[in-house]
């Protein structure tokens, strides 16, 4: 080396190619660029999911069964089909996952099990207070309950009921699918994982918008309730997409999000009027406290990301160049 003199170790430091950091190699277009196309993605499949409701038409209510059905057949396609539209994001953005496709969308056996039952578990510790009430208002013991929940007769009516399968199985397996199996690995390379919590649930929120349309053409009720019942269950549902965007961020797995949401549905909105007004108010008013205290407190440890082995979307963005300690860890 010494024999080469300045201008051999000149000549050298010039010609020896640096490295690239992995995240240039992997950032394809330009992170400008891959941003749009995450956001158009996501907003394509917003607008397919919500198109495919209508292609059918029909003057019939939405809670018809035979509106039911359809609406079945569009959505089951559109959603059948939205890992396309991850599959083609990738390819245009450049970025590789490290994973498969299926595994980034939460489709794993590792840690499946903890991840079916403790978000479960912790969103009924959020409803302990409406499920007091449920109790409390319902006209069987606790035996007879039971014996009717787990009657199997009672399993194939519910099979058989349209609604019941739209708001329990397709509604929830197919809105997370979409909105979050699918939108979130699109949308963390660009935003982060923090941000994409929240953002994700705005094209959920906005999604629910088209309810307005059928309240409207069937004169449900007058104008203005039904674009303040439209603009509160934009609220909810965006506050309910941001949750289960962090559980699906934090388990790496679909099926949390998936049962929380069936959960969600046959519990609705909290009535917490009704408990104010209620005879046991004060026991009642106790238990959606106690609710909300105990939630908050195994938020995070429920939710550990040790109880799930290694998290799909936090192998991603680590090959991206960013970082995410918060949320992976």
């Amino acid at each position: 080396m010494a024999a080469l003199g300045g201008d051999g170790l000149r000549l050298l430091s010039v010609s020896r190619p640096e490295r690239q950091p992995e995240s240039a190699a992997l950032s394809g277009p330009g992170p400008g660029l891959c941003c749009w196309v995450s956001v158009f993605s996501c907003f394509s499949l917003a607008c397919s999911y919500v198109g495919s409701l209508y292609v059918w038409k029909s003057e019939l209510p939405r809670d018809h069964p035979a509106v039911i059905k359809r609406r079945f057949t569009s959505v089951l396609v559109v959603s059948s089909l939205s890992p396309l539209c991850v599959l083609l994001w990738r390819e245009l953005t450049g970025i590789q996952p490290g994973t498969s496709l299926l595994t980034l969308m939460g489709f794993r056996l590792e840690g499946i099990f903890p991840a079916a039952l403790l978000p479960l578990l912790l969103t009924m510790i959020l409803f302990l207070g409406p499920l007091m009430q449920l109790s409390m208002d319902c006209p069987c013991d606790l035996t007879d309950g039971l014996k009717v929940v787990l009657a199997p007769r009672s399993w194939a009516r519910c099979l058989t009921d349209m609604r019941w399968l739209r708001n329990q199985v397709i509604a929830p397996l197919t809105e997370e699918l979409v909105f979050r199996a699918c939108m979130l690995p699109m949308l963390a390379p660009c935003t982060g994982l923090g941000p994409a919590v929240f953002t994700c649930p705005l094209f959920f929120g906005v999604a629910h918008f088209h309810h307005i349309i059928e309240q409207l053409r069937f004169r449900q009720s007058s104008v203005g309730n039904i674009f303040l019942s439209a603009a509160f269950q934009f609220s909810y549902t965006a506050v309910f997409g941001a949750y289960t965007a962090f559980l699906f961020i934090r388990t790496g797995h679909l099926i949390g999000p998936v049962l929380c949401h069936s959960f969600c549905n046959y519990m609705g909105f909290p009535a917490v009027c009704a408990a104010l007004e209620h005879p046991q108010r004060w026991p009642l008013l106790a238990g959606y406290a106690l609710g909300v205290g105990l939630f908050l407190l195994l938020l995070q440890p429920l939710t550990d990301p040790k109880l799930y082995g290694s998290l799909p979307l936090c192998v991603l963005l680590e090959r991206t160049g960013a970082s995410e300690t918060l949320l992976c860890s």
